[in-house]
C-alpha cells in the first residue's frame, strides 16, 4: 500500500504566499481523477484515470523493495509518460522479457497501471504510466525498527530532527489515506525559507526569539476545552543548508 500525494493536476486548492522571503504554503488537499476521453484509434482500459501524482508514500515493505531495484527504479523514472514495454526495452537496451518481468511486478504493487490499448490486427499492446512522478518510502515500511522521536534521547541533535521528519511523512501519508477514504480536504501548512547567520551568537538570538514568538502564539491560539477543536502537530526545524561551506562547522 502506498498512500497518494496529489499533483496540480488533480482537484487541489494550494495557497503559496511570499512573506520577506519565506515561502507559506497553505493548502487544502482534495484527491480527484482526471477524465480521459476515448479516440477511435486507442481504447482505454479505464476511462477515469487518476491524476499523476507529485510523490506517492510507500508504506509496504514489498513495494519498497521493488522500487528499490535500480532497473525498476528506472523503469518508474521513464514512465513518467505512457511508454510500451517495447519502446522501454530499446530505450534501455534490456530484453523486452525482462522488461515485462520488471513492469508485472511494479503493476502487482500499484507503483506503475496501464494507460491505455493499442489494438494492432490481432495484437494487443498495453501502454504503462507511473503512478507518481516520485515516491517516497514511509518509516512505516520498516515496522518497528522504524525511527521514533520519542526514542531519541538528545532533543537537540540531528538524529531527532530527522526523526522528526520522519514522523511527519509516516503521520502525513495516514492522514492523506483517511482524507482519501472520507472525501474530506486535509488542509497543512508549509513554511519554507533560508537565512543567512552573520556569526553563531546571531543564530543563537535567532532561535531564542523564534522559541519565544512560538510559545506566545500556542498560548493565544491553543483551546483544550474548545467544542470541535482539532489538535495540530507544529514541527520547527532548522538545519544548515547542503553546499555552504559553514555548513561543516562543529557548533
Amino acid at each position: 500500500m502506498f498512500t497518494r500525494i496529489p499533483s496540480a493536476v488533480a482537484n487541489r486548492a494550494d495557497d503559496h504566499r511570499p512573506v520577506y522571503g519565506i515561502t507559506v504554503h497553505l493548502a487544502s488537499v482534495n484527491l480527484g481523477v482526471i477524465h480521459h476521453e476515448v479516440s477511435l484509434t486507442n481504447k482505454l482500459v479505464n476511462p477515469l484515470i487518476p491524476a499523476m501524482l507529485d510523490v506517492a508514500v510507500i508504506e509496504e515493505p514489498a513495494a519498497a523493495v521493488v522500487t528499490l531495484d535500480p532497473k525498476r527504479a528506472r523503469l518508474l523514472s521513464e514512465l513518467v509518460e505512457p511508454a510500451s514495454a517495447a519502446a522501454l526495452a530499446a530505450r534501455l537496451g534490456l530484453p523486452r522479457q525482462k522488461v515485462n518481468y520488471h513492469l508485472r511486478a511494479l503493476e502487482k504493487h500499484g507503483l506503475v497501471r496501464v494507460a491505455e490499448e493499442r489494438r494492432w490486427g490481432g495484437l494487443t499492446e498495453r501502454l504503462l504510466v507511473a503512478t507518481a512522478r516520485s515516491y517516497v518510502v514511509s518509516p512505516a515500511a520498516l515496522g518497528p525498527v522504524a525511527s521514533d522521536p520519542e526514542r531519541t534521547r538528545d532533543r537537540l541533535s540531528a538524529s531527532y530532527l530527522i526523526a522528526l521528519a520522519a514522523r511527519i511523512v509516516r503521520e502525513g501519508s495516514t492522514l492523506l489515506r483517511r482524507s482519501a477514504e472520507t472525501g474530506k480536504r486535509l488542509a497543512t501548512l508549509s513554511i519554507d525559507t533560508e537565512i543567512r547567520f552573520r556569526s553563531p551568537k546571531a543564530r543563537a538570538r535567532f532561535s531564542e526569539e523564534l522559541v519565544a514568538a512560538v510559545s506566545e502564539l500556542v498560548r493565544r491560539h491553543h483551546d483544550d476545552s474548545a467544542p470541535g477543536g482539532r489538535r495540530h502537530r507544529l514541527v520547527v526545524v532548522a538545519h544548515p543548508a547542503p553546499g555552504d561551506p559553514s555548513a561543516q562547522e562543529a557548533s
